[in-house]
């Protein structure tokens, strides 16, 4: 019977394993978005990735009525129902 020790590679390779797992679960954590009563919340980073504009473009969207958004406490927040329903209608407008 062979015993392992830290310079194994089998603990090594478990270890690193584990570390992986671990980053794993941590950027999970990071990129994770709140949900309220089955709603799915966005923050002005989410909703810039998923349109693929800037800061910018979004907050004059924002202050021009254009986006729906809610603002809890200087938080702003989109439902991400809302903002793929006005996407919805933004690309009808489009095609008609």
């Amino acid at each position: 019977m062979e015993i392992l020790d830290k310079k194994s590679t089998e603990i090594n390779s478990f270890f690193t394993g584990l570390d992986e797992l671990l980053d794993t679960i941590q950027q999970a954590l990071k990129n994770r978005t709140p949900h309220l009563n089955g709603e799915k919340f966005l923050s002005n980073r989410d909703v810039c990735r998923m349109l693929h504009i800037s800061s910018r473009t979004l907050q004059d969207w924002r202050d021009t009525g254009k986006i729906p958004f809610i603002q809890i406490k200087g938080k702003i927040l989109y439902k991400e129902s809302e903002v793929l329903k006005w996407l919805e209608q933004m690309l009808a407008k489009q095609n008609l």
